[in-house]
């Protein structure tokens, strides 16, 4: 399966359980891997043909900005529906990571898995 991929997209989030992470967005990392829809941008060499990383970050920015998570397993579930929905891709892995959070690991998030179901 071909995919496309996006490392280390670092975005301030409005995410978390406890009062203090409430008063601020954090920052946090995004990495997806996005099966492609179809191969035909390796006939095509056309960017209509294939899922634009750009746009996928910038998507992403913009739930950013505008919505509120509890846990980064809700943000890493809404990415993950953005992928298949908007960018009909069949099979997306998405780990979101919060920097710093705790004093005694330098990472903690989670990671995920979703496929697009049979139409």
């Amino acid at each position: 399966m071909d995919t496309i991929f996006i490392r280390e997209l670092r975005l301030p989030a409005w995410i978390g359980l406890y009062k203090h992470e409430k008063i601020a967005p954090q920052l946090v990392e995004v990495d997806i891997e996005m099966a492609l829809p179809t191969d035909a941008v390796f006939q095509t060499h056309k960017v209509r043909d294939t899922i634009d990383y750009g746009v996928v970050c910038e998507k992403i920015r913009e739930m950013l900005t505008n919505e509120r998570f509890g846990l980064v397993e809700s943000l890493a579930a809404r990415i993950a529906q953005i992928a298949i929905d908007e960018f009909k891709s069949p099979k997306v892995v998405v780990s979101i990571t919060k920097l710093g959070v705790l004093k005694d690991a330098k990472r903690v998030g989670v990671r995920i898995e979703r496929v697009r179901p049979n139409e």
